[in-house]
């Protein structure tokens, strides 16, 4: 399913943001064999920021100003660092909008197996967890609450990509929501011997204490963000601009301030 979101917003690119329903249909129905109106509806429940007005599709971030865009920030804590053999044992995410934190989820999740070093690191022990919600329903509680935000995390790949395995195992379908890394958009936005979230944190007082918690670091993520946008150049302006210049190399970015100064 990636690879259907990757083909609709690099045509939304393409095409300023809007497409018609024939070429809608001509990417699509490589992958769904639904109709137009049920695949576009399978799309908008996976999280993809997709919308229809009359006769063109709309890609809602590409117009969509940052500064007013929904960001769920999202942090997990696991009982192993492969989502095939191992799960998510806490879930800590924040929407933020305008600057300000608009709803909050923070949830641990039932598990009969923690690993020492896991234990070591994060405070958490089975019988933390033995009266916990199930795996399912907390992701099913959080694929709700996430609706068609950014996910954002600090080392998001981890993050993304351990809640992707996780939804599809129980059916939730993969996640469409668009996404950037929290260290990535800091490594091009402030100077800093390390980019690690503990370190941050200290460095920049962003006055957190409890790490390597789900809530906590989601917290201290939202924290960063603050910083970091007040440091984005003024050329960015949408919330696909932000996700794009989160991954910029030096070159783009230079051509682009030449381009829009």
């Amino acid at each position: 399913m990636q690879k259907v979101y990757e083909e609709l917003t690099k045509a939304f690119r393409k095409n300023r943001g809007e497409i018609s329903p024939i070429l809608y249909n001509k990417i699509v129905s490589n992958y769904f064999l639904e109709d137009e109106d049920t695949s576009f509806l399978l799309l908008q429940s996976s999280g993809y920021p997709i919308d229809r007005d009359n006769s063109k599709y709309i890609l809602k971030t590409y117009k969509t100003p940052y500064k007013s865009q929904k960001f769920c920030v999202i942090d997990i804590e696991t009982n192993g660092s492969k989502p095939e053999v191992a799960q998510v044992i806490e879930v800590g995410a924040l929407i933020v909008q305008n600057g300000k934190i608009i709803d909050r989820f923070d949830s641990l999740v039932y598990s009969d197996f923690v690993p020492e070093y896991i234990s070591k690191i994060t405070g958490i022990n089975r019988e933390n967890l033995i009266n916990a919600p199930k795996e399912s329903i907390v992701l099913n509680q959080l694929r709700i609450f996430m609706q068609d935000t950014i996910f954002v995390a600090h080392n998001a790949n981890f993050d993304y990509g351990f809640l992707n395995y996780s939804f599809k195992k129980f059916g939730l379908g993969a996640i469409g929501n668009q996404k950037f890394c929290s260290i990535d958009l800091a490594k091009r936005t402030i100077e800093s011997k390390k980019y690690g979230l503990a370190f941050l944190n200290e460095s920049l007082e962003l006055g957190v204490d409890t790490h390597h918690r789900a809530y906590s670091d989601a917290l201290t993520t939202v924290k960063l963000l603050d910083i970091l946008f007040k440091n984005i150049p003024k050329y960015v302006t949408s919330s696909d601009e932000l996700i794009r210049f989160s991954t910029s190399n030096r070159r783009d970015r230079s051509n682009k301030k030449k381009h829009k100064s």
